[in-house]
């Protein structure tokens, strides 16, 4: 049954709300704003039909409060919700109080949201349709006992990572026996204090990780189709800063072969709408399911740029009921596709936030040029929410051109008052290692001693740095010496 959508609340801000608000446009679909009051002139706000205050900066007191979003789409009549990614997208009791309350949620079922969302729920579920897994436990581990048994039969260096969460929080490398325990305690408690939730899993430590994604659509008449690769290696925190589609180092062979893992996962949950299912390749070129994330991603762009499809309007049609229109055997990769994201943070200071006032924003336009933002000229970078200020996303019939016009695009950005990741990006995506597609997860550990450097930071930044990455990561940085300046 088709159930044509008239009116979409975004329940969500900034580059990301915008950019869902410009596919309704296009598809003549009303839109509704939910704005705090530190977002009041922001572009999604001025760029929606209709915009609704839902409260204070605090995202608990706005962007998370269900309550009063659910409200919003009533007072607003809107007939759906689009979560976008972060605060709600992937909260089951969100997606099924909306569904409780007669609007369409433009996602996943609330089942599949919770299944995905904890990791051996989701290991669990994979595994029963024989898809690779790092090996380590199926369940969460009771005490320090079982851990050290455990990590005996895995062997070092491993993985503790929090079942209920993501974004790096509740994860600890240990690379020694004497670090077991103390790392375990500290997992479990940052993993409660994060996500409610002390569980805990271990996992043998993947050493020279690649982490690549597959990009999976569902509709609701059993046609799961994977849109292909991207490659998601660079990051901070374990957080992207670079996503490039398709990889440099799969094969064909090699693509189809995740692809169709992704699909079996998807399968596995009885998903429909997007979703990404996310592996880590090994140095052997081996792959292992990681976990999948049900809602949009933020690297999204890159995948419309090799496909030519607006994966937006393929949400909404497949919230309608509409069937995908094509098959697998429909999908082309077309040249390649680079996205920097562009935060408002402290590269030397360990890539810490940057608030301030965006006293001059111009931003780069060409051909095979997009730039997703939610930020103008004049505008607050606020202390309440992610510091990211836009997505810079070039295409072109190569990789090589992809990274001349990334470069020249970096370049085109004139950004004041607030300090941004743009030059490091830059390094990034010229490096030698990043040029040759001989990179990992490691690549900011390896190298961003040598971009401090050639920034002629001082050793004291270099010392600063060194003790926030040592905290985060529990790995030893060598660091080049430098002559104070």
């Amino acid at each position: 049954m088709i159930r044509p959508i008239k009116k979409i609340l975004v329940a969500n801000r900034g580059e990301i709300a915008a950019r869902i608000m410009r596919t309704c446009r296009r598809m003549g679909i009303q839109t509704v704003a939910v704005y705090s009051t530190a977002d009041r002139k922001s572009p999604h706000v001025i760029l929606a039909d209709q915009a609704i205050c839902i409260g204070p900066p605090p995202s608990r007191q706005s962007y998370l409060d269900m309550d009063r979003i659910i409200q919003a789409a009533k007072d607003s009549g809107a007939d759906a919700i689009h979560p976008g990614y972060g605060f709600l997208s992937e909260n089951d009791l969100f997606a099924k109080a909306v569904r409780e309350a007669g609007i369409t949620f433009i996602g996943p079922s609330p089942e599949s949201i919770h299944m995905m969302g904890n990791k051996l729920a989701a290991k669990k579920a994979a595994k029963d349709f024989n898809i690779p897994m790092v090996p380590g436990t199926d369940t969460a581990i009771a005490d320090i006992r079982e851990a050290i048994s455990i990590a005996a039969t895995i062997g070092y260096p491993l993985l503790i990572k929090a079942a209920a969460g993501g974004g790096g929080k509740g994860m600890r490398i240990v690379h020694h026996a004497d670090e077991l325990e103390s790392q375990v305690e500290r997992a479990m408690s940052e993993a409660l204090a994060s996500f409610g939730d002390g569980s805990v899993f271990i996992e043998k430590y993947v050493t020279s990780p690649r982490h690549i994604e597959i990009q999976v659509m569902a509709d609701t008449h059993d046609h799961i189709l994977y849109f292909f690769e991207r490659e998601c290696s660079i990051q901070r925190r374990h957080q992207k800063i670079v996503e490039e589609a398709p990889s440099s180092v799969l094969t064909p062979e090699k693509r189809q072969q995740m692809g169709q893992d992704a699909v079996m996962v998807a399968r596995s949950c009885n998903y429909h709408g997007a979703g990404t299912v996310e592996f880590l390749l090994d140095e052997h070129g081996n792959h292992y399911f990681l976990e999948m994330n049900t809602r949009l991603q933020v690297e999204h762009p890159v995948t419309e740029m090799i496909t030519g499809l607006d994966l937006v309007e393929l949400q909404i049609r497949i919230a309608e009921g509409h069937p995908m229109s094509f098959g697998q055997e429909d999908l082309k990769i077309n040249g390649h596709a680079i996205e920097l994201r562009v935060y408002a943070e402290d590269t030397a200071g360990g890539f810490i936030p940057s608030t301030g006032t965006l006293t001059r924003y111009r931003i780069p336009a060409g051909d095979g040029i997009r730039v997703d933002d939610g930020y103008r000229e004049g505008m607050e970078i606020p202390i309440h929410y992610d510091p990211m200020i836009s997505k810079l996303i070039v295409h072109a019939p190569t990789r090589a051109e992809a990274i001349e016009k990334m470069k020249y695009a970096i370049q085109q950005y004139d950004i004041e008052g607030v300090t941004t990741t743009l030059e490091f990006g830059e390094f990034a995506i010229t490096h030698p290692a990043f040029r040759s597609g001989a990179f990992d997860t490691h690549f900011v550990e390896k190298y961003l001693p040598a971009f401090l450097q050639l920034e002629d930071k001082t050793n004291h930044t270099l010392a600063r740095f060194a003790a926030w990455y040592h905290e985060k990561q529990n790995a030893v940085l060598v660091l080049p010496e430098v002559n104070d300046k």
